[in-house]
Parts: structure tokens; C-alpha cells; sequence
């Protein structure tokens, strides 16, 4: 679905694609790291850091900015799939997290908590700490280390019918497999349908369509620097039922409102800018008669292009080895694992997962090293592993970009 002449139209989009202000020329496969950023969110973001106007006055630059932001939340629920709810802007995604899922605690009583053992500490932590302070009991779903993930069968069988909030991981960036969120969601609510379901959704935000409609879930949050946006904050679409719960507001202000303080309009434009690309993408793939739709044609164009960069990945390309025809690579999650969205996770028997990086990145290749802490120690230490190698992608990446690294990589596990 995205051929060469588009491929070369996408890369001009984005800002760095294949030469670092610092190293020069490289490959880029540390998306999930933080995904490049598009030309459109540099622009914006200057545009509106230097406006002195703040929403709420009674001039044009005031009514401008509200616009801006209105018409940036209505894009981002088309983004996002949801046909009611509320879109904000916090801190970070990690931030965001904390925030919904302290509302979601605080706001029920007694029950049961759950989430999984494949989930980044954003969410695992704040449930923890919520469940300590509000002496509530906090259970784990164990994920299939062979897979890489957690299944829907898996929370149903640890559901009880006095859950009263669970968490999901969309996609890890640790493995690189993406949970089928709609399936456990199904599965929780057969068992507690009153639950209140909070996604993260950040790394799975770049690589694929997201569908909260199809997803019935009450909170979905994602990090806009992982999704071609800047750093500096977090998106998050909450349900009207978890907004009912009555986030914390200043007194005599709104009562269902979620945003503290003045808002930084340029991040909501930037998040436009976001949703405006997924528009454009839509439109060269398939097109659609609603941004909503080009978004789904883009979603889908997305993740076949990512599925050709992994297979060639693991499977090798022209007369280059893929990784999984070299001699003592361990693939995390298994090689032709269907849930695996634009990331493959690795090591090596005879070259240390640091050494790797390293080696690669004296190439020019940039590449990432997880290491068993407190970010990826829930997946390499159950496998026997103190790190791992991690190779993400995005759909602006290249099949000639994957040739380079496996050349490296052969040159590096010889050596």
C-alpha cells in the first residue's frame, strides 16, 4: 500500500529522517524511543510559543486560541474513534495514567484491582500506589513469556464479579506485541461490566488504528512524542461515565472539567497536526469519504508497511540473513508472532545486548538497549536476561534501512 514514490513523500514530511544535527548521516530504529517529528508540529509549535494571548479574555487572539483548541479536540476524537467523551491535554502520558487511574480508585469503593505483568510501570506503578493508599487489593495477570504478551483468556480468568478497575496495555515497547484490547475488554466486562477500563495506549499509538467505540473502554492515553508530535505533554480521551466520578477541580470552577490551569494551545494544534497527517496518509492509501475514515485507510496502510519491515527483519532481505537465520539470536516473543507491531526485540548468545548497540550505532544505525530495570525487568527476567536489544520501527522506515542494519548485524556477530 505505500509504494517507493509515496515512501519518498512521507520521509520528506518528517524532520532528521535519515540524518542526525549531531552524528550525521544514520538510520533511525529507536521509534519507540520517541518517533520522528513532523515538519508541520516544528512549525506549529514555534507559531504558538511565540503568542502572548491566553484563552479566556475578551479579544480575538483569546477567541482564536479557543477555536484552535476546540477544533483540535474534535480532530483528536475522530483520532481516537470515540463518539462522545472528552479529549485533554496533561503533562505526559505517563502523568495522564496516574491521573485516570487515581480518579477511577478514588472514586470507587472495596473491590478488586487488576492489571498484568506486561504492562509499562506508567500504569503498573499507579495502580500499586493507589491500591496501597486506599487499601484496596491489587492483583497481576501473568503474560505469556513465549508470546510476549497477555491474552484475553488470561483476565477472564482472573475477572471476579467485584473488579471494580483494570488496566491494559495496548502494545509493549518492551516485546513489541500489541494486546487485543476489544478481546479483553469483552472478557472483563462478561464478568463485571460496571468495571472502569483504562488503556495505555502509548506505544501503540504510531503503528496502528485506534477504535475506542469497538474498544469499550473508559480512559485511553497516549504520548504525542511518540506519535510524530513534540515532548512536553500527554493526550488523553476519558468516558463520560469516569468523568462522572468527579476529577479533582478548583473549587467554585467547573465541576466535570479535567484541565488544570491555562492550557497550552500549541499543544493541542500540534496534536492536530498529528491527526491532520494520519488525514493526508488516509487519502494517498485508499482515501474515505470522512477523516475518520481516511484515519482507518491510514491505520491499515500502516500496519502492512511495518509488517513488511519485521518479516524482513527477522526473515532477511536480497542475499542478507535475517535475523532469524542468525546463528544464537533469541527473538523476544517468538519469530512469525502475528501481534508484533513495527518492533523486533533480540539477543545475542556471543555479543553482549549493550555491545550490540554500540556496534550499531558506530554505523550509523540507531538502535536501543532494554535493560532488566524497572522499565523491562517484568520481561527480560523471567526469560534469563539482564538486557536485550531493541529494534523499533515506523512506517516511514525502509527496506533499504533494514538491509543496512542486517549488514551490520552480520558484521557485528562475526566479528
Amino acid at each position: 500500500m505505500i509504494d517507493d514514490e509515496l515512501l519518498t513523500e512521507i520521509r520528506g514530511k518528517f524532520a532528521h529522517v535519515d540524518t542526525c544535527p549531531f552524528q550525521g548521516p544514520r538510520v533511525f530504529f529507536e521509534n519507540a524511543g520517541g518517533a520522528l517529528t513532523l515538519k508541520s508540529v516544528v512549525e506549529t509549535s514555534a507559531k504558538f510559543t511565540g503568542i502572548p494571548d491566553n484563552q479566556g479574555r475578551d479579544n480575538p487572539a483569546s477567541r482564536a486560541l479557543v477555536d484552535v483548541i476546540a477544533k483540535s479536540k474534535e480532530a483528536a476524537l475522530d483520532w481516537f474513534g470515540a463518539s462522545d467523551g472528552t479529549v485533554f491535554v496533561g503533562e505526559s502520558g505517563t502523568e495522564l495514567l496516574f491521573r485516570l487511574i487515581r480518579t477511577a480508585v478514588v472514586g470507587t469503593s472495596g473491590g478488586v484491582l487488576i492489571g498484568s505483568t506486561v504492562e509499562h510501570p506508567a500504569s503498573q506503578s499507579a495502580m500499586a500506589h493507589w491500591a496501597q493508599k486506599m487499601g484496596r487489593d491489587y492483583r497481576l495477570v501473568s503474560h505469556d513469556d513465549t508470546l510476549g504478551l497477555v491474552t484475553a483468556e488470561a483476565y477472564a480468568d482472573a475477572v471476579t464479579p467485584d473488579t471494580k478497575v483494570a488496566t491494559i496495555l495496548h502494545t509493549s515497547p518492551v516485546t513489541g506485541m500489541g494486546m487485543d484490547v476489544v478481546a479483553i475488554s469483552k472478557a472483563i466486562r462478561a464478568v463485571a461490566p460496571e468495571i472502569f477500563i483504562i488503556v495505555d495506549g502509548i506505544q501503540h499509538a504510531s503503528h496502528g488504528l485506534v477504535d475506542l467505540v469497538a474498544a469499550d473502554v473508559d480512559g485511553y492515553v497516549v504520548s504525542p512524542y511518540k506519535v510524530f508530535s513534540r515532548h512536553g505533554y500527554g493526550v488523553a480521551w476519558v468516558s463520560e461515565r469516569l468523568t462522572d466520578l468527579g476529577p479533582e477541580n478548583l473549587d467554585g470552577g467547573p465541576e466535570r472539567n479535567w484541565e488544570m490551569g491555562t492550557r497550552d494551545t500549541g499543544a493541542y494544534a500540534t496534536f492536530h497536526d498529528v491527526v491532520d497527517y494520519f488525514d493526508w496518509l488516509g487519502s494517498q492509501v485508499g482515501g474515505g469519504d470522512t477523516r475518520r475514515e481516511r484515519i482507518e485507510a491510514a491505520g491499515a496502510a500502516v500496519k502492512a508497511h511495518e509488517k513488511t519491515l519485521t518479516d524482513a527483519m527477522l526473515h532477511g532481505t536480497g542475499n542478507l540473513k535475517g535475523l532469524a537465520e542468525m546463528e544464537g539470536v533469541t527473538i523476544i516473543g517468538g519469530v512469525d508472532n502475528p501481534a508484533r507491531e513495527g518492533l523486533v526485540c533480540f539477543w545475542a548468545d556471543s555479543v553482549s545486548a549493550p555491545d550490540i548497540v554500540a556496534a550499531l550505532n558506530a554505523e550509523g544505525v540507531r538502535t536501543h538497549v532494554r535493560k532488566a530495570d524497572h522499565y523491562s525487568g517484568n520481561i527480560l527476567t523471567p526469560l534469563g536476561q539482564d538486557a536485550a536489544v531493541r529494534v523499533s520501527m515506523c512506517h516511514y522506515n525502509s527496506i533499504d534501512e533494514v538491509a543496512r542494519f542486517l549488514s551490520v548485524m552480520a558484521q557485528v556477530l562475526d566479528a
